[in-house]
């Protein structure tokens, strides 16, 4: 089987790559090649988006049932509304949200690529049951924490921590217009049972509910386009700060920032490193520090 020279380009190294999975059995048929975001990163190239791909079986040979656990064609398992979401799921969790297709559910799904539109209307429909799905992941405290600080701090962090496991979350529509999702609104109802009772407005119970969402929304936006990055480039963060730093020293030098060059020469040898966790966390400390008086004052400020 011809291999691919070292000096070829990329596209054809991943071509011969992965016909020597298939050839040698490493890549079965019917079984899924790597994802795009995967290819990107193994192999340090630019991502391009497709709708999911399988390996066909050789001609004149039908492809085996794949019996695995995960979703693949063949398995024998009734095509529902719920598979749908849970498949459609897992590639917005593998490759982000502009990855996801019908076409390419229903190819990881191992079905017709209109068989999807028996169960759910379009793209948006699904990414709206798929939104509603993940909120229902929320976790909380078994017993909610009675003071208003203690069951805001949980309900915040419970939702970064979902934002974690699905990026794409907040990417799903502008904070102006609400998605009315049960689950979502059940996260709500959570945070603003612990502003009542303290005097606020309701105007103002709501205003603080939306400042806490957006401000875990606000960080959270920047795990999905950090990996849309670090696939469209095939750099890591540091790798990509790295080619820019002649670029920074330069304008550092310039002596046009004066105090933005103080702090930074303030970070030392090591630098400055931005944790989205760490972040989350100053912000939220931060914004509960300030609501402390609104809240505990009896609702002091009402517009």
């Amino acid at each position: 089987m011809a291999v691919a020279r070292k000096d070829a380009p990329p596209y054809l190294r991943i071509v011969a790559e992965l016909r020597r999975r298939i050839a040698e059995g490493e890549l079965a048929p019917g079984e899924r090649v790597p994802s795009t975001r995967r290819i990107a990163q193994e192999w340090n190239v630019c991502l391009l988006y497709t709708s999911g791909t399988v390996v066909a079986a050789p001609a004149g040979r039908r492809a085996e049932p794949d019996h695995r656990p995960r979703a693949a064609a063949g398995s024998g398992q009734e095509l529902t509304r719920e598979r749908i979401v849970r498949a459609a799921m897992e590639i917005a969790d593998a490759e982000g949200l502009a990855a996801l297709t019908m076409r390419g559910v229903a190819a990881r799904l191992g079905t017709a690529a209109m068989s999807p539109y028996r169960y759910v209307n379009g793209r948006d429909d699904l990414v709206l049951l798929m939104a509603d799905v993940a909120h229902g992941e929320l976790v909380y405290p078994a017993e909610a924490p009675a003071h208003w600080r203690a069951r805001l701090e949980a309900g915040a962090r419970a939702l970064w921590a979902l934002h974690r496991a699905h990026p794409w979350l907040a990417q799903i529509g502008p904070l102006t217009r609400p998605l009315l999702l049960p689950n979502l609104l059940a996260y709500a109802d959570w945070m603003l049972s612990a502003l009542d009772g303290h005097g606020l407005p309701p105007t103002a119970m709501q205003d603080l509910n939306i400042l806490l969402y957006t401000h875990v929304q606000g960080v959270a936006v920047h795990l999905e386009r950090e990996a849309q990055a670090a696939s469209s480039t095939g750099l890591t963060g540091q790798e990509w700060l790295d080619t820019q730093e002649s670029a920074f020293a330069a304008l550092l030098a310039s002596g046009d920032y004066p105090t933005f060059t103080k702090v930074a020469e303030g970070f030392g040898a090591d630098g400055y490193d931005l944790h989205l966790n760490k972040l989350f966390e100053l912000g939220l400390t931060s914004m509960l520090d300030g609501l402390t008086p609104l809240v505990e004052g009896g609702g002091g400020a009402r517009g």
